[in-house]
């Protein structure tokens, strides 16, 4: 029997314009077909799109083959045969697919154990409650540094934390969600993002300019300082606008004891105490397994934190390994587990409750490959950047431009390479002649990269958090988590790009050898 838990009670109040247009979008958005059945219908349209345009020449460049653009038709016999052939491999190469189902057997152990439950008791009664927002997304901004670990592990605990602080759980999953992908480049940990985003704006630099090296750390010192405004913002928009909205959304939760916050008993501190050493130990030996400039762990080039590296390249099953060892060893010390039967039943007990987010993944995965086999994406970003081109605005305003068509392109292509691939040889090489550092041009970049992130359904990881939400609130839906996320992505495009163009207005550094003019030679 499911469970609810009453929050505070408020007098109705009159709903301003911007809570009336949040409903509206949330009431809209809920109307659409289920997550599942809507990429299915997307994919739909991709291939009468692709069949349309395929028959249209356009002048565009592909920067990635040096040829013009070309619309491949998905409807031809061929194309239908391949895509009956490959269905297979496209579900089960779907990335996220791989990642959250591997990372969520260690932390289903580790949850159903009661070792997560016991950290957050603890973490609870040192963090003062006025400070939880902005710790949980200062977290969610540093979990960047291992690649998607963020949307497995700090979001949904971000619902857990809240719930057991006595706020609205939604609230907590927003307010992760928002640090983990809206403030996507906002990390004071340089990551392997760094030298992957670095190595496009080289390439796109040297067209101008042969002899053109870049710093893989251009931007650091930016995504550093942008670490504390999106934590600013994160915390005042979850507090006095999307917390506010949820006062009156019931809440209930399907087993209580997963979110009791009562204190820990003798056996449970023990029990904790114990499965931290085992992890500690774990991460010890890890460390002295990666230090060696000769170890296993590192690239050819003696590197740990390139995306090539085999420590990069392990850490979703370094996540299972985390958080199983000490999942067991609190279970077996607090006798939460009696056998080892009831380790896999803990696995399987977390897998069931993925069994939806498969469903949708599965249809994602054929949409999202549709969707860049037609070249649709990369023409739409290729028209973008020239017509942002052809407008020859000055300098200021063009770094606007490049923010705000990165945010637009970004609802529909989803990796930050893939689109920076083919904006970066236009709007690099044209800002050049303008006398505008590529270091300058990258930053602006990145800041449109991450602030659409939270809106767009079309985000690989956008319905798993749909799944979160949904263990609170079983009717959320598209509608209801775009409009949670509006507020966040509306002031991070505000904020951050006022905040990159006064950064560059006061001459800050923006990383490391980076400069923000271009003098031709």
């Amino acid at each position: 029997m499911a469970k609810s838990k009453n929050l505070k009670k408020q007098t109705p109040e009159k709903k301003g314009f911007v809570n009336k247009l949040l409903d509206f979008v949330e009431r809209a958005g809920n109307k659409l077909p289920d997550p599942a059945i809507l990429f299915f219908i997307l994919m739909l349209v991709i291939w009468v799109l692709s069949a349309l345009f395929s028959t249209v020449s356009f002048s565009e460049i592909d920067p990635t083959t040096g040829e013009a653009i070309e619309i491949t038709n998905l409807l031809t016999s061929s194309a239908l045969a391949d895509f009956l052939s490959n269905m297979v491999t496209t579900f089960t190469g779907f990335a996220p697919l791989g990642i959250v189902l591997v990372a969520m057997l260690g932390v289903g152990v580790a949850e159903h154990s009661g070792f997560i439950n016991a950290g957050l008791k603890s973490m609870l009664q040192i963090t003062p409650k006025k400070l939880l927002t902005p710790m949980l997304v200062l977290v969610a901004i540093v979990s960047h540094t291992a690649t998607d670990a963020g949307y497995v592990l700090v979001i949904p605990l971000g619902g857990v934390i809240f719930y057991a602080a006595g706020r609205h759980p939604i609230a907590g999953i927003a307010a992760a969600f928002a640090g983990v992908s809206g403030g996507f480049s906002a990390n004071f940990v340089p990551s392997g993002i760094d030298p992957l985003i670095q190595g496009f704006t080289q390439s796109a630099a040297q067209i101008v300019d042969p002899d053109m090296q870049l710093n893989p750390l251009n931007n650091w010192y930016f995504t550093s300082a942008s670490s504390l405004l999106i934590v600013l913002i994160g915390w005042y928009v979850t507090d006095k606008i999307v917390e506010p909205r949820l006062k009156k959304v019931k809440v209930e939760v399907e087993d209580e004891n997963e979110v009791n916050m009562g204190a820990l008993t003798s056996l449970e501190k023990k029990a904790f105490y114990l499965a931290c050493g085992a992890m500690f130990l774990g991460l010890i030996g890890l460390f002295f397994w990666a230090a060696p400039a000769d170890s296993a762990l590192r690239d050819a080039e003696g590197e740990i934190t390139s995306f090539s590296a085999p420590l990069m390249q392990s850490i979703v099953p370094l996540i299972f390994i985390i958080f199983l060892i000490p999942g067991v060893v609190y279970g077996l010390v607090a006798k939460t587990y009696q056998s080892t039967k009831e380790i896999i039943e803990s696995m399987t007990k977390s897998m069931n409750g993925m069994s939806y987010y498969i469903v949708m993944a599965f249809f994602c995965a054929l949409f999202i490959d549709a969707f860049g086999q037609s070249n649709l994406g990369a023409l739409l970003a290729l028209k973008g950047a020239s017509g942002l081109e052809a407008m020859n605005l000055p300098g200021q305003i063009t770094i606007m431009g490049i923010v705000v068509l990165t945010a637009f392109v970004n609802i529909f292509i989803g990796s930050a390479s893939a689109k920076w691939a083919l904006i970066a040889p236009i709007m690099v090489p044209m800002l050049m002649q303008l006398g505008i550092s590529p270091d300058l041009t990258q930053a602006s970049y990145r800041v449109g990269d991450s602030v659409s992130n939270i809106i767009t359904p079309l985000m690989p990881y956008f319905p798993l958090v749909v799944v979160y939400c949904q263990k609170y609130v079983k009717g959320t839906g598209i509608g209801t988590l775009v409009s949670t996320m509006i507020p966040y992505s509306i002031a991070f495009f505000i904020f951050w790009t006022i905040f990159l163009l006064a950064y560059w207005a006061l001459g800050i550094p923006l990383g490391l050898q980076a400069s923000y003019e271009y003098i031709m030679n």
